[in-house]
This record gives C-alpha cells, structure tokens and sequence, in this order.
C-alpha cells in the first residue's frame, strides 16, 4: 500500500461564495410560489386552460426545486500534485492502478481511436511499473488486437519522447493536428528532428491500421497469435486474453498493456458494458490486482498528463479510506462548434449542478473518467473499513464465485495486500483469467446484483454509482486545468440530443432518489 506520510495537504475543499445566486433563487421561488396560488385561487373561474397551466408551472416548479437544492452549496475541490514530493524531494511511494479501456463496434469505434487513447494512458505522468492498461473488446475483433500490438511497438518511441520534452497533449492524432503550436522552447533542432521522426512513425502506424481495415483482416491472416481469431463472431465467440506488452518491474519502460474478449454467447446474456466492466475487474485483480481502477470510453484521451497523480491527490489525501470512494473527472470535448448550440460540452451541468452536488455527497459516476477503489466495487461499506474481520471476508466471497485464485486476491484486497510482487510474470495467471472471464462463470455468484458494476439497467453507470452512495460512501468531482480526458463531439442536433438524454437526466434521478429514503431503498432493490 502506499506511503500517506505527507505534511502538506494534497487537495482543498473549497466554497463558493453564491450569496447573489442564493438571493436571487429565493426570490424566484417566492415569485413561483406566488404564481402557483393565484392560479389554484382563480381556477374555478378559467377552467381547463388554467388547470394545463397549474399542472405545467407546477411540475416546473418541482424541478426547479430539485436543481435549486442541488446547487445551494457549492464547493470545488482543488488538487497539488506537487505536494506529492516531499520536502527532501523523494517521491511518495505511488500506489498502483489498473486502467480499463472498453470498446465494442469496430465501427462506430474504429481501431485509431482506441490506440491514440490506450497510447495517452500510456504515456502519463507515473511510475510505469506501476500501471496496467487493460483493453476489452467486446466485438471480439482481430483488427483490434493487430492494431494494439502495433501501437506498443509506436509506444516505445512515442512515450519517452513525451517525458523527455514534457509534451502537455499525449494522443498522438491531437499532437500532430495542424491546430497545435510548437512554441520557442520546442524550436531546438534536436527535438524538431525527434518530433517529425513520432510524426512519420505516427503515420507509418495509421497506414498499417487503414490498410488491415480496408481489408478486413490483419495482415498476418488467422496463423499464430492470430489462430483463436480464425472463427469468431461478434456476439458468439470464446474468451481471449493476450499480454500485448508485459512491463519487468522497469519504472521508465512501458506499462503493461492486456487485451481481453470476454467469451460471449447467445444464450448468455453479457449485460453490455457492465458485463465488461465486471470482467475487466476480474481479470485484473488475478494479473496485477491494483488499488484503485480507472475506466475511460475508448474516445476519451488523456489530455492532463497528471490525471493520475490528480486522483490520487484525493484518494490518499483523505483523512481516511472510508471517506472517498471514487473520483470522477467531468466529460470535456474538442473540435466543438462555436458558442455551443447543442450544449454538448455542458457547462450548466458540470459548472453548476456539478458543483452543488459535490457539496453534497458528491458527483454521481459518469462511465468513463472515474477512478475506484477496488476494495468499494466488491461491496464493502465503510463502516467495515475499520475491522476487516474472517465473517465479513467469508460473506463477501461467498459471492465472487468459484475462482480460489480470484478469492485469494479479492482477500488481498480488501486486507490492502494489493499490487504485484517483484518479477511478477502475468502469463503465469492466464489460466485462472480466462476462467473468470467465461461468460457462465457469473451464474449462482452476486456480481451484478451486489458486486461489480450492477446489471438490470443501460445506464449502469448511474445505478452503480448511487448504489456505492447508498453505502454511505462520498465521491470528488476533480476538475484540473488543463481538463483531465476530451472526446469528440458530436457534430450534429439529433446526435447529441442523443448522446445528452442520459447526462441531462442523471441529476433528476440523482435527486428524486435520494429525497425518498424509501424511494431510493426501493429502487436499489430492484
């Protein structure tokens, strides 16, 4: 575990002064108020019309109400990152983390779009022995494995150049785009050598991937690493794990990069991205069994080299581990048009709602960006932080299936006994790791229900999320500047009123649920 021995304070919690806002809503909701009661005394004399209007501004009211409590109290939460060295200027001992990649279409998620992600986490700012990236396809397809290989190859350029010149944006594709500046420091003309050299090897890589598209197949064909791909389909197909890339315990080499295809069957439902969450779960915790896990959409780049060392400002910060059980970093987008029209980058939600929920128990979990700690997504509360004891262990993996090798290490977990030891070998646990990536290994366990990622729901972000709130666990909404990850944008209306539908609803949910104790109970239980 890692060494919390810091004397300077590594985040703040912080208020907003709204003193105006607060002023000015409550006038709004006397004014609101005023209005609903000279309809409900006057509608016996203006009949249907009047009554559409009262039920119409009085369900208005209602939300405006739910918004208002969300953001009476306001509070940002300030990372240093730099308090993270001591006086002496030794590094704190860093824990580990294992970063989850998921993608699913080859082609709405075509291959360059997950590397140039998987290469910016590669390329973070943190000891790589200490990482582990691990990509789930669940379109099972050979081009994203080919394209993965390739990219470690790149990596092993590409990822010392970024720390030698300290380079800001890691995504390969967004470095190279013809709107980024080299600035004066940059002009040397070792690194202006160094740089169109990442460039054409850059572009080298996207043509190999282009072309094994195009084709349909990589270029090896279905013979050696590739046989197991030789008869798959989408949505029947048995489990692959291959280590792409196996670090040696070297802290300047690269992290460890494994590509997972969970086993999928017809008449085994797989329950989406949950289903990929709770198998990427439980193929990292046999391989390398970090402390904490970042997930990240496959189009959504680091974009702060220092992601990790801003989470981790907060999850070892903390007075205690039963305080904080996860950090979400908001959604943020490039390339949007201007003045926003759709409102895709929702600033109203993330600038305002955002910061009055973080005042209460904290941000819901938005499916991508967000960093857990292990211990909390196997179910532990924190009233059992303090004592883990053998009933509390036994009745926890009584649920997490029939994996010895899977239950000594949740053990380890929840007992801080996490990370690899040295000259750990991630070959030697395949086995175990496609046994619990089989789809059937669920059946008569409790992953879904009350471990993991929890099923019954497409947005299994939110139920999760509030499920771990339910336990009486907070969360951090941590905003850095420059922002934490980007994605694309949607270009068109219906596209993101699409994409929004779920982001706008969330708070509501957030709210509805938790006025009602018995409501929230409920829904939990269902």
């Amino acid at each position: 575990m890692a060494s919390t021995n810091i004397s300077l304070p590594l985040y703040e919690k912080i208020p907003r002064k709204n003193a105006l806002q607060r002023t000015s809503d409550i006038i709004i909701f006397f004014l609101l108020l005023s209005l609903l009661t000279y309809r409900l005394l006057h509608l016996k004399n203006h009949g249907t019309t009047w009554l559409l209007a009262f039920l119409c501004e009085s369900w208005f009211t209602f939300t405006w109400v739910l918004v208002l409590n969300m953001k009476w109290n306001p509070v940002i939460f300030k990372t240093h990152p730099d308090h993270l060295l001591q006086a002496t200027g030794e590094p704190v001992e860093l824990p580990s983390v294992d970063m989850f990649v998921t993608t699913a279409d080859l082609v709405l998620e075509p291959p360059i779009i997950t590397v140039n992600t998987v290469l910016s986490l590669l390329a973070v700012d943190y000891p790589t022995h200490k990482l582990a990236c691990y990509v789930s396809d669940d379109g099972c397809s050979p081009l994203t494995y080919y394209s993965l290989v390739e990219a470690s190859k790149f990596a092993q350029l590409w990822v010392p150049f970024c720390k030698k010149y300290d380079i800001q944006v890691r995504a390969p594709f967004r470095y190279f785009s013809n709107d980024h500046v080299i600035t004066l420091s940059d002009s040397t003309k070792e690194f202006q050598h160094e740089r169109k050299r990442m460039k054409d090897e850059y572009q080298h890589l996207c043509h190999k991937i282009e072309v094994a598209v195009q084709k349909s197949v990589p270029p090896c064909d279905f013979t050696g690493d590739f046989a197991e791909f030789s008869s798959v389909e989408c949505n029947n197909h048995p489990t692959i794990i291959k280590v792409v890339w196996e670090n040696k315990g070297l802290p300047d080499g690269l992290p460890q990069l494994v590509y997972i295809s969970r086993e999928k069957q017809h008449k085994h439902p797989h329950h989406y991205k949950a289903g990929a969450m709770n198998a990427l779960t439980r193929v990292s915790a046999l391989m390398t069994n970090a402390p904490y896990m970042l997930n990240v959409n496959c189009d959504m780049f680091v974009n702060n080299p220092e992601v990790i060392l801003h989470a981790m400002c907060v999850l070892l910060g903390s007075k205690s581990e039963s305080e904080i059980a996860f950090v979400q970093f908001p959604q943020v987008f490039y390339d949007g048009l201007k003045d926003d029209p759709y409102g895709n980058q929702m600033v109203v939600l993330y600038e305002y709602i955002g910061h009055g929920i973080a005042g209460l128990q904290g941000p819901f979990y938005a499916g991508t960006g967000c960093f857990h700690r292990r211990k909390i997504i196997y179910g532990l509360s924190p009233d059992n932080m303090a004592s883990i004891n053998g009933k509390l262990v036994e009745d926890i993996f009584s649920k997490i299936g029939n994996s010895k090798e899977l239950t000594k290490s949740a053990i380890d977990a929840l007992e801080g006994k996490t990370g690899t030891p040295p000259n750990h070998n991630l070959h030697s646990h395949i086995e175990a790791a496609y046994k619990v990536a089989d789809c059937g290994y669920e059946y008569g366990t409790s992953w879904g229900t009350k471990l993991g990622w929890f099923y019954g729901s497409t947005t299994e972000d939110i139920q999760t999320g509030l499920r771990i709130h339910k336990r009486g666990w907070r969360s951090v909404n941590c905003m850095p500047n420059p922002p934490a990850f980007l994605g694309c944008v949607p270009s068109s209306g219906p596209t993101s009123m699409i994409q929004q539908k779920r982001s706008k609803n969330q708070p509501y949910m957030y709210q509805l649920l938790s006025f009602s104790h018995t409501t929230y109970t409920h829904y939990l239980s269902t």
